[in-house]
């Protein structure tokens, strides 16, 4: 007999082998009917899969969380099976689950294209309308390639190969057609459901090797409901109206190319929007009690082997090419921590010196692969507003609440209400003792209750040195993006020989807490970009202001009007060419120019300017000096104004 604990608590004993699907019938048929998967102790699994344990058992339906990836995974199935029906021959490769959607690879001599779709899609809804059951066979190896090798599907062949000995050859089947898959599957096809979307065809090397054939990818997407997926369709369809490489195109901030890949070429515009989100978290970081610093770029190798970056981080790591003149091994800085750490070191530190706050705008280097760069998003170098602060093991649930308070409060500075906290544990891959993990661990969840803010596991995705929280920002079409981050770190300080005296003259490693707010300055530029679709708040605008004229009679004017905006702080430019202002006007609503101020003979005359707001027809005139004070009131910083404000 086993023994089911159900979600109400309530505990039951059937006989051993009982499948899931035997145990939802006997308590109802309905539960049966709209039940597509279970889970026992919380992994999920095939309905039909027999029990043979003790276990906590949960029903799945289409609606569940965890059901989504059923559905997607179940239509790359179907997916493949319809690609197979219409065009006969064409060989299945691979067809994972990935976010937001599922992939499939096929290997076929013409390769597919977005004008197959309606073919295919039409094909996936034949086969979800037959509603095929999911049967799954365990099958011995050779019968497996055997059969696979017949049907001439000789990609299936090398992955039943690559199935490490002793584990089972699964196969699912959906009516004549089957495929080799892990599972779990939904009970059938039909429950995939109408909502599905097929997206886009890509090349793809069969397993990444540019040595082996050519395969074409086809990309869809699946959600338990028709709005569900429209309302997901329509935020690609934003997303791409809002693609911040568009935008720095249009606002001319930044381009990238082949020469430096993974690395920005700031234009002046972009530097400014830069330098402006650069001073202001300065201004806060400053009046929060940390010291500024900055740590060397290239730094022996030997400091980053005692760090454990070396071990832990060798693959994202650049490092030089030792000379003739010197044989040592130098890192280009991944991280600015280990340079933090030796600007402690610099000078004895007292308990009394503590909580001891170091930041840096540190210019850091990390590898990512070539497919993976994408804008300023995912970049090979890039900018971290990081501190460090040294602090003693009592004092991490109090700083790390201050460092909480100031994060959220600087994402509210920029629009952003809709934040989510992670609490991110122990990573398989670690240093330090488990002991050591258990303290930091325990203190940083002690801060999260303290705060009394929601939060969320983000289970074995701590950094490879401590527990970390993550902040993960909503922007205004719902798409999440994880920003800043506060680490506990009781390894690395040790590891590098870092120490404090305390009250009693003794010699004590300090808790070091890693704390970034926008993460990477390049990768939160990117965001704020797009969740503003480039209409910047004033105050962040590299452009405040353009003032164009109508007629070349309202030039010398016009030249006043810029010079008197700059020199009380405003960034103003001029439009003085030789073109109908109309052209003007479309060029820098364009540009994302917050404010358009038109001259012509008239407004030289009544000293006035006509102003006109990015994404408005409405004009308004009146005096200069008058839209002058409206616009240097609003683009005073948030902070700036708060302080304004309060004293």
């Amino acid at each position: 007999m086993v023994a089911l604990t159900f979600p109400d608590g309530a505990r039951r004993e059937y006989p051993n082998g009982i499948t899931g699907l035997d145990v939802a019938k006997g308590i109802s048929p309905s539960l049966a009917k709209r039940t597509v998967a279970m889970a026992l102790d919380g992994v999920v699994a095939d309905l039909s899969d027999p029990i043979d344990c003790d276990a906590r058992i949960e029903f799945l339906n289409r609606e569940d969380k965890r059901a989504l990836e059923l559905i997607r995974h179940d239509a790359a199935h179907v997916l493949a099976e319809a690609v197979q029906t219409l065009w006969p021959g064409t060989q299945v490769t691979i067809g994972p689950v990935i976010e937001n959607g599922f992939y499939y690879d096929f290997f076929r001599n013409q390769p597919f294209t977005p004008e197959d779709f309606p073919a295919i899609e039409a094909e996936m809804r034949k086969i979800i309308a037959r509603d095929r059951p999911f049967l799954k066979e365990v099958w011995d190896r050779e019968k497996a390639k055997h059969v696979f090798r017949d049907k001439g599907e000789l990609f299936k062949v090398e992955l039943v190969d690559a199935i490490p000995a002793g584990e089972p050859i699964k196969i699912y089947k959906q009516g004549d057609w089957f495929d080799l898959c892990r599972g779990p599957h939904m009970t059938s096809t039909g429950k995939v459901g109408p909502a599905f979307k097929l997206m886009k065809t890509a090349g793809a090397y069969w397993r990444g090797d540019s040595n082996n054939p050519m395969l074409t990818r086809i990309y869809g997407t699946a959600f338990p409901s028709q709005p569900e997926l429209d309302a997901y369709v329509k935020q690609l369809e934003e997303a791409e109206k809002r693609d911040h490489r568009r935008l720095g195109r249009e606002m001319d901030l930044f381009h990238f190319q082949e020469e430096a890949p993974g690395s920005v070429f700031w234009h002046a515009k972009g530097w400014t929007l830069f330098r402006v989100m650069e001073d202001y978290i300065r201004r806060r970081q400053t009046a929060a009690g940390y010291l500024e610093v900055n740590a060397p770029q290239l730094m022996d190798s030997s400091l980053w082997i005692a760090s454990g970056h070396m071990e832990t981080f060798r693959e994202a790591m650049f490092l030089t090419q030792p000379r003739e003149e010197d044989e040592r091994l130098f890192v280009i800085k991944p991280m600015n921590c280990p340079g933090h750490i030796q600007i402690f070191k610099h000078g004895l530190k007292s308990y009394r010196d503590l909580p001891f706050r170091l930041a840096e705008f540190g210019k850091v280097h990390r590898f990512e692969p070539s497919g993976a760069l994408h804008g300023l998003m995912r970049v090979r170098a890039f900018t971290q507003d990081d501190a460090h602060v040294f602090i003693t093991e009592d004092d991490i649930a109090r700083e790390s609440l201050v460092m909480n308070d100031l994060i959220l409060s600087i994402y509210e500075d920029f629009g952003f209400s809709d934040v989510s906290i992670k609490f991110s544990d122990r990573p398989e891959k670690r240093i330090g003792a488990d002991g050591v993990w258990d303290k930091a661990e325990a203190a940083l969840k002690h801060a999260l209750e303290t705060s009394k803010r929601p939060w969320t596991l983000n289970k074995g995705e701590g950094a490879f040195y401590g527990p970390k929280l993550e902040y993960v920002l909503r922007d205004a079409i719902g798409r999440d993006w994880q920003c800043g981050t506060v680490q506990v770190d009781l390894n690395m300080p040790g590891r590098l020989g870092a120490f404090y005296i305390d009250e009693h003259s003794d010699k004590v490693t300090p808790v070091m807490l890693h704390r970034a707010m926008f993460g990477s300055l390049e990768r939160f530029i990117g965001i704020a970009l797009e969740h503003y679709a480039g209409h910047l708040p004033l105050w962040l605008s590299p452009v405040q202001a353009v003032v164009a004229t109508i007629t070349s009679d309202a030039d010398d004017y016009a030249r006043e009007v810029v010079a008197t905006a700059q020199r009380l702080g405003l960034r103003v430019e001029d439009d003085l060419r030789n073109e109908k202002i109309n052209y003007k006007v479309r060029e820098h609503s364009l540009a994302k120019i917050p404010a358009l101020l038109v001259v012509g003979k008239k407004e030289a005359t009544d000293r006035a300017v006509s102003i006109r707001r990015l994404g408005s027809q409405h004009q308004t005139v009146m005096p200069f000096d008058r839209a002058l004070a409206a616009l240097i009131d609003e683009a005073v910083a948030p902070d700036v104004r708060r302080l304004k404000q309060a004293a």
